[in-house]
């Protein structure tokens, strides 16, 4: 396999380790500058330059873009993307975890735990938010902090609307978070590669410091995790559209809570944590994808006119419940059910024989036309009705 890391720090503990992983399995692997590429979209196909010269031909890269550089960094993603070489993370996967705000909003539609998170932009909205995420202590975010810059804990409702006016005075966007008392300090990172979780460790903040980050000095330690946090991670990188990715999740009453999707996990506080060749699992991963990669299933599918992926959900009291696949009426209707999603387990396949439940969410490819009409209508949310005053009388 011929693999381009693409990074800015040829030097870093991370780079130099997913290099030296590459090279010792035979690989033919080199380090690119990001910013030394330059777009060519003046010929027939898209194409890429480095240092002024054609691009030579790769199976694979492996991203590393840094915040400062998202923009351009996740441009040269999608040409490479466009020109058929497997990157394990896309670069709209990229762009949605750069974006704390918008990663939360992706993640909240899938019903992955999250402290409660509020953005608002005007003055006179900002004590109603706190209240809503369960008033003070609150955590405030920069949109574009990283390595725990940018994180401050606000312990009274005044000091943060304070803090919340000075940021937004210079133009900063700010997320309002609640904060997880019972985390004590302590988080957990999971780093996902394709399907499963191959190293986690517990980071705990050091003294007064509630954040926990290595780079303000937490410790590390290697954990066990629960299947359930496990399966927390997993999703979050999947839904993300990750296949290599640091979960920060804290350990919430009632599980895990997840904090952040990092693209461009570190490996140098996991490898030393647990002493796993993390840099080999995600060279191994690529090497395997690129036989059999992934493909973008709505670039792909747009050229099959009246054709494409849809989300099909089995509501209760429908005529679907309780019938199986094979007595659905779906393959009459055109319609193939690729995925069957039952709470948090996925049935990829499902056999004719699979009853059908209350609940259930397929993921379908067919007619649009046949897939429309058995949508059902969307639900309107209902408007709170604020109450009439009272007539104010004159004694």
């Amino acid at each position: 396999m011929k693999l381009a890391i693409l990074s800015r720090a040829p030097h870093s503990y991370s780079t130099q380790r997913l290099r030296a992983a590459a090279v010792q399995r035979g690989h033919n692997v080199k380090v690119l500058n990001t910013l030394r590429f330059a777009i060519d979209l003046s010929g027939p196909e898209p194409d890429l330059h480095f240092r002024g010269r054609p691009l030579s031909i790769y199976d694979a890269i492996l991203p590393r873009i840094g915040n400062s550089i998202t923009y351009f960094g996740t441009a040269v993603v999608r040409q490479f993307e466009q020109m058929d070489v497997y990157t394990p993370n896309t670069a709209n996967g990229i762009t949605n975890a750069r974006d704390k705000l918008r990663a939360t909003q992706i993640l909240s539609r899938h019903n992955i735990g999250m402290p409660a998170t509020a953005f608002v932009r005007n003055r006179a909205d900002v004590r109603p938010a706190i209240e809503r995420v369960g008033g003070a202590p609150v955590v405030i975010k920069l949109l574009e902090g990283t390595q725990g810059i940018g994180v401050i804990l606000a312990p009274e409702a005044k000091v943060a609307e304070a803090i919340i006016e000075t940021l937004h005075s210079t133009n900063q966007n700010v997320l309002i978070q609640r904060f997880i008392a019972e985390s004590r300090g302590r988080d957990i990172r999971a780093l996902v590669v394709g399907d499963r979780v191959v190293a986690a460790m517990r980071r705990s903040a050091i003294g007064d410091e509630f954040r926990s980050n290595v780079h303000r000095g937490g410790s590390v330690e290697p954990v066990d995790l629960t299947p359930e946090y496990a399966r927390a991670a997993v999703r979050s990188a999947q839904i993300m559209g990750l296949k290599i990715a640091g979960v920060d999740m804290l350990e919430g009453h009632d599980g895990p809570l997840v904090m952040e999707v990092n693209s461009s996990p570190g490996l140098q506080g996991i490898e030393a944590a647990t002493k796993l060749d993390v840099a080999g699992a995600i060279i191994d991963y690529i090497s395997n994808e690129v036989a059999f990669p992934d493909i973008d299933v709505r670039q792909r599918l747009a050229v099959s006119t009246g054709y494409g992926v849809a989300e099909l959900v089995v509501n209760a009291g429908a005529d679907l419940v309780g019938t199986s696949l094979g007595e659905s009426g779906l393959t009459e209707r055109d319609i193939t059910v690729l995925t069957l999603h039952r709470g948090a387990t996925v049935i990829p396949n499902p056999r004719r024989g699979q009853l059908l439940q209350a609940g259930d969410r397929l993921l379908c490819f067919g007619k649009f036309e046949e897939m429309r009409s058995m949508i059902p209508n969307r639900r309107r949310r209902s408007k709170v009705r604020k109450l009439p005053k009272e007539p104010i009388t004159e004694s």
